[in-house]
């Protein structure tokens, strides 16, 4: 059974928002994670918000008439923030050595030389996940210049 338009732009979608530092075309860059292609970019956050329910709602319109699969949000439940990794046991008494030295737990050091490695990966470009209900509360936060983790 098919929903209609309006309960499609109800439905809680992941928005991946960041900024694009291009200098020929910067500015705010928001795309619907679960929905290929779905993405719009403003110059400004503050009009993000209105341009991703554009996307959206334009996403939709052409999915339902072209009678093509809707998926389904998904649900933020699925990473518990546990995983397991498997290494090499000198790799883990380096990294054990490390983090005694640092005065850190284990946990600790790997948990930050993850979160450098994934910055470095990003070169500046801050990434924020929301619903699309979060976009005003987050507009909020960037006119203050606070970044939400």
């Amino acid at each position: 059974m098919s929903r209609a338009l309006d309960e499609y732009l109800k439905l809680p979608y992941t928005i991946k928002i960041s900024y694009d530092n291009d200098p020929e075309n910067p500015g705010w860059v928001a795309q619907v994670a679960e929905l290929p292609g779905c993405l719009t970019q403003a110059d400004t956050f503050e009009e993000l918000g209105a341009m991703v329910q554009d996307a959206m709602r334009s996403w939709f319109e052409a999915a339902l008439t072209l009678g093509n699969p809707i998926p389904e949000p998904v649900a933020d439940e699925e990473y518990s923030g546990k995983f397991v990794v498997r290494l090499p046991r000198s790799l883990h008494r380096q990294l054990a050595e490390t983090a005694e030295q640092e005065g850190v737990s284990l946990n600790h050091l790997v948990n930050v030389a993850l979160a450098q490695a994934i910055g470095r990966a990003s070169a500046g470009i801050s990434v924020t996940y929301a619903s699309h209900e979060e976009l005003p509360r987050l507009a909020a936060a960037e006119k203050k210049k606070k970044y939400p983790a």
